[in-house]
């Protein structure tokens, strides 16, 4: 699970760097210390109208959200990811807040795969859907 949380880590810190720059370069686009290009001027555009930008959304995570709630997303993503650095494996885990969800599953076959002694080709996910269930 190790390397699942590093590539995640890796993703979100490459979205961080994206969007610091970015918001660096508008900030000084608008006073006049740099050229307002294309992309700044695009990015200007969504910020006004709470949409995403789409340079954030080219190295960002998959989401229809608009740029407010978007950011509140980010936020809990990177808490999560900041939580499991510091406290350890979670009890369990946010599978959507993952850029990537198909390594962690990956990744916990084979921690399965290994604790059991069992080749991993054998091993599939099997779900439930219960209608019963509580929601917090």
């Amino acid at each position: 699970m190790n390397t699942v949380l590093t590539q995640e880590v890796i993703r979100y810190n490459k979205l961080l760097v994206v969007m610091a720059a970015m918001l660096r370069d508008v900030q000084k686009a608008l006073v006049g210390e740099v050229v307002m290009s294309e992309e700044l001027d695009a990015m200007a555009n969504s910020l006004f109208n709470n949409a995403v930008p789409g340079a954030w959304n080219k190295v960002g995570f998959l989401s229809l959200k608009p740029l407010a709630s978007w950011i509140l997303d980010l936020l809990k993503r990177v808490k999560f990811l900041s939580d499991w650095i510091e406290g350890g494996s979670p009890a369990s885990y946010w599978v959507s807040g993952f850029f990537f969800p198909q390594a962690f599953f990956t990744g916990t076959k084979q921690n399965y795969a290994r604790k059991h002694k069992i080749a991993i080709d054998e091993l599939s996910f099997d779900f439930k859907i219960l209608d019963d269930m509580p929601y917090d």
